[in-house]
């Protein structure tokens, strides 16, 4: 968050005290969490007048606060939630991802300057980055549906185009009153809306506290009519804005979501967002304070870059917007996904505790043991189970950067994909990952950047799928190509391999092609710790590979080596991540997109010509959940790193142990319990 745009640097950053006189910020842990990473660390006690007073707004409880600050002179500030919240209201618990703090007023009290006023006013926002920064971010709520308020489904059917969108609020809100409104001014907006478009169907959008039943809105079944009608259905506004052939509000913030959508909004109020020549303006705020003529990325700059203290929960630190958007957008995919609950199919035991912390965060998993459907809950299978489920069922596989240690050896995964069409390691339908890859074929500066980033993080810290570390041996001199060995009766091998389906085969046919190549053969680990099946017999890889690589950390090894050659192994894609060529022999998911030698049967769909950034966002950004052990809850793929390299995530307990140990005794039977 900045400081007011004219204070001194000194001013900024001398501590001071800061009282408060609500019960609020006391339960409040987060706000107040927020507060002192800011530089307001909260107290109660007895202020003075080179102190601060802080306040919720203009709260009915404020008033205690203003009081103490008129007795005493301190400086009052005002807090409030920033303009992209959470998931659910705060009346439903759930807990604020930023905050503004503000010095000089509060940005819905027109009556008054603000902080935010007065950067819209008086600062240059000419920066070419902080514009770029803001035409991202606006371009990244679009996207992936994010509002202040989440919980709605973008896949929720809207009314038909061409109606009349008049926005509804909370009776009595603060924005609304201190926006110079009141219940005469929502009629005259409704009288408006039909007045200004004769014929037209008026939607008039109820608010989500009022759907929930926290606090009436303005308009009710009263007021509908032949031409107008409540709609208070869960849709995502960026939806609604786009059938709407006009936009109606008050103060509320869908109207300023409505300017970034491509509407000039028609305004009854006197909210932040009027007064810059992006809106008609029924009732303007004095033109000597406003009257500056802004850009829509110059708005969102001000309001949504410079003006909040946006927090990562994840890491405990005040963030960038960039976070704050990557936080919350995983966090909305979980409850839109999971918010009716699973039903779950072919899940082994040792599974279903990481899995009901994985997707029973909203309601709880019931697992089922037959085929038949449960009507009130979707369906999951574990990929390679998908016959025990029904047909509808969503697939579920380990991430690409799934933990530090086996699944064979019941190592809970930290990242889960959930794939409504097919699975990613079978080539022969599609997956919902080849759409992800298709629709990133082309990215905005920012996927690039983000991508970028998060590929130079993964080389930076030497991540792979499992994470196991492990010395390596010296090398021999030469054109060294790796060849990773994989699990032989593993689904991604009898789905995608072709005609090449066993390491001893792929060893044969990279040593014919590569006569003079060093070959170094990595056994895959869950073959090295005698988990699961895919061994060849030490005499014939003599015979094709100079050298065994037993316990080396893959990362260290794609390092090192000139080329990789896979019949389906991930391997490749972290080789392509490296930059190392790959050679592929099936038809892993990455293969087939212009960024490896294909020998294998690539289908045909496979057209479009992503770069590597774009092949990584798709992968590990797009189509991935990831979840954060420290936290217990949903989180972006830049945390799911931290975790990953830190060490912070759990580790199986002796029953576990145990039980993959009896699981290596037993490899052959592997069906009972994977």
């Amino acid at each position: 968050m900045s400081a007011p745009a004219d204070a001194s640097p000194a001013e900024a950053s001398t501590p001071r005290r800061v009282f408060y006189f609500n019960a609020g910020f006391l339960r409040q842990r987060r706000i107040r969490r927020i507060l002192a990473l800011a530089g307001y660390p909260l107290q109660l006690g007895k202020p003075g007048p080179d102190d601060q007073i802080a306040v919720w707004g203009h709260s009915p409880y404020a008033k205690r606060g203003e009081a103490v600050a008129a007795q005493t002179g301190a400086e009052l500030i005002r807090v409030e939630d920033a303009f992209l919240r959470s998931v659910k209201p705060g009346r439903d618990n759930d807990l604020p991802l930023g905050l503004v703090i503000d010095r000089r007023g509060i940005h819905f009290d027109s009556s008054q300057p603000s902080d935010l006023e007065h950067l819209l006013a008086a600062h240059p926002l000419d920066d070419t980055a902080l514009m770029n920064r803001a035409r991202a971010a606006i371009a990244y709520l679009q996207e992936a549906h994010l509002s202040k308020y989440n919980a709605f489904d973008p896949a929720a059917p809207c009314p038909d185009p061409g109606y009349v969108l008049v926005i509804d609020q909370t009776r009595g809100d603060a924005s609304v009153t201190h926006g110079q409104a009141d219940a005469n001014t929502f009629r005259e907006m409704l009288y408006y809306a039909q007045e200004d478009n004769p014929g037209a169907k008026i939607l008039i959008k109820t608010h989500p506290e009022t759907v929930a039943g926290h606090r009436p809105g303005y308009f009710g079944p009263e007021d509908a009519s032949d031409r107008v009608t409540l709609l208070s259905d869960p849709v995502s506004p960026w939806a609604l804005f786009e059938g709407a052939v006009a936009v109606y509000t008050v103060s509320s913030q869908l109207g300023f979501e409505a300017i970034f959508a491509g509407h000039r909004p028609q305004v009854f109020g006197q909210p932040f967002y009027a007064g810059w020549g992006l809106s008609d303006d029924r009732h303007p705020v004095h033109l000597t304070r406003r009257g500056r003529n802004l850009s829509r990325a110059q708005l969102f700059a001000a309001a949504m870059i410079l003006y909040p203290a946006w927090y990562d929960p994840h890491r405990d630190r005040l963030c960038e917007i960039e976070d704050t958007l990557a936080i919350l957008d995983a966090k909305t995919r979980c409850w839109r996904e999971d918010r009716r609950g699973w039903a779950a199919h072919g899940m082994r035991l040792w599974k279903r505790k990481p899995l009901q912390r994985f997707f029973g965060q909203h309601r709880r998993i019931v697992f089922r043991n037959s085929k038949t459907p449960d009507p009130d809950r979707p369906a999951m299978v574990w990929a390679a189970k998908a016959d025990q489920a029904p047909d509808t069922a969503v697939r579920v596989e380990d991430g690409f950067l799934r933990s530090r240690g086996l699944g064979a050896e019941l190592v809970p995964p930290l990242s889960l994909v959930c794939d409504d069409l097919g699975i990613y390691y079978d080539p022969h339908r599609p997956s919902r990952l080849e759409n992800w890859i298709i629709k990133r074929a082309e990215l905005r500066e920012d996927q690039d950047i983000r991508a970028t980033r998060l590929i130079n993080r993964i080389t930076e810290l030497g991540l792979t799928k499992y994470n196991l570390g492990g010395a390596l041996p010296e090398l021999p001199r030469g054109h060294r190509i790796l060849v990773p060995g994989q699990v032989e009766d593993d689904a991604s091998i009898q789905l995608g391999a072709g005609e090449i389906s066993t390491n001893l085969a792929l060893l044969r046919r990279v040593r014919e092609e590569n006569p003079d190549a060093v070959i170094l053969y990595k056994p895959h680990p869950d073959v090295e710790a005698g988990l699961r099946t895919g061994d060849v017999d030490q005499s014939e890889i003599a015979e094709l590979a100079d050298m065994i690589v037993v316990q080396g950390d893959p990362a260290q090894l794609l390092q090192q080596v000139n080329e990789v050659w896979t019949m389906t192994s991930l391997m490749g894609f972290e080789a392509l991540i490296r930059g190392v060529p790959v050679v592929t022999t099936g038809a892993p998911f990455y293969a087939g997109w212009g960024l490896t030698r294909d020998l294998g049967d690539i289908p045909g769909r496979r057209t479009a010509r992503p770069d590597l950034t774009g092949l990584v966002h798709a992968s590990l950004i797009d189509y991935p959940r990831y979840f954060d052990p420290v936290t217990g809850t949903a989180c972006p793929v830049e945390v799911a790193m931290d975790r990953l390299a830190s060490g912070a995530i759990p580790h199986p307990g002796a029953g576990n142990r145990l039980l993959a140990k009896l699981q290596g005794c037993f490899a052959s039977y592997a069906g009972f319990w994977r």
